[in-house]
């Protein structure tokens, strides 16, 4: 079974929907992420979307959007990659914000249709036949609207750096100036997997006539150690998500926590998005004073010779023999 962890809550306000938008998870499960986008809005003005291949968990989608009262949003039963119900005519829907905790490294996604996608989702390149964490990015990036729509999708770490079609694809997406952010958290965050994750954020505003066109760095936050230690697993409380939502709002640099890295930057890594090769975490061990520990050493030496001589008359007036 592939792990589909609960979406953590700092995902949601990273997509910053607001009144009026549209909202869409293309692997929505049981609808967590979504209900969390929409109580991120502050009213009742949002049309949500999503979509789900297990019919028992649309079930459950569709009885959680009733159950808080979120029962006008459309849920399709459908496989997102290889037949997405959510189009119009003969194209995809386009949404103002698109999030997703889609499976990781999905074997056998589709690859085989994709070089004949009706909807030329693929047109960066087709991601390998056994990982399709970059088919779900490519997708939620197609369907998010042109020159404004906004994109958070949780990824297992291996999409930062694998190479072959993986590399291809994301080298082009950051060509295109589409990242915005990359955002790494801490492991064992979820019940269903303890790997470490990272969001990334792609703002299609970055693109050419978009508001935020001028945009040309990316983002990178290191939240890997922004965690309270729990029994079974680590917990994000609200004070590191905090810490995450402003400094990824402010663009904000922190030492050995983020980093903007300019595209220079980015392309002399080959396109890497590794965060440890952006935000330097190491901490130096403090020096030893060499002379003061062997002082520290004699001392404790000389009080081991007295506690041993006391020893020894204490269990000489015992009578007992050593």
């Amino acid at each position: 079974m592939i792990p589909v962890p609960r979406p953590p809550r700092n995902t949601a306000p990273l997509a910053g929907a607001k009144p009026g938008d549209t909202i869409c998870d293309p692997a929505c499960g049981s609808g967590s992420l979504l209900v969390q986008a929409a109580q991120e809005v502050g009213s009742d003005n949002f049309a949500l979307f999503g979509q789900e291949v297990n019919g028992a968990t649309w079930a459950l989608a569709r009885m959680n959007m009733f159950l808080h009262a979120k029962d006008a949003a459309r849920i399709e039963w459908c496989d997102t990659l290889n037949s997405p119900a959510l189009v119009e005519g003969d194209h995809l829907m386009k949404f103002d914000v698109v999030v997703a905790n889609p499976p990781f490294s999905l074997d056998k996604w589709g690859a085989e249709h994709a070089d004949s996608d009706q909807f030329n989702r693929y047109w960066r390149g087709i991601p390998p036949k056994s990982k399709g964490d970059y088919a779900f990015i490519t997708h939620m990036i197609e369907i998010a609207k042109r020159q404004s729509g906004r994109v958070a999708v949780i990824v297992p770490h291996g999409v930062l750096f694998r190479g072959g079609a993986e590399g291809r694809i994301r080298q082009a997406l950051i060509e295109e100036n589409l990242l915005d952010a990359v955002i790494g958290l801490p492991a064992n965050l979820f019940t269903t997997t303890g790997i470490p994750v990272a969001i990334l954020i792609f703002d299609r505003s970055r693109e050419q006539g978009g508001a935020n066109e001028a945009r040309k760095d990316v983002l990178f936050i290191d939240a890997s150690k922004e965690f309270t230690p729990g029994k079974t697993q680590n917990v994000m409380n609200e004070d590191h998500i905090a810490k995450v939502l402003e400094t990824y709002r402010n663009r904000t640099e922190i030492e050995k926590y983020s980093h903007l890295a300019t595209p220079a930057e980015v392309a002399e890594n080959d396109f890497n998005l590794n965060i440890p090769r952006y935000v330097d975490t190491f901490e130096a061990e403090e020096e030893i004073d060499v002379a003061a520990l062997q002082q520290d050493i004699n001392r404790i030496e000389a009080e081991l010779v007295e506690v041993r001589a006391k020893m020894a008359g204490y269990l000489k007036e015992l009578g007992v023999n050593v």
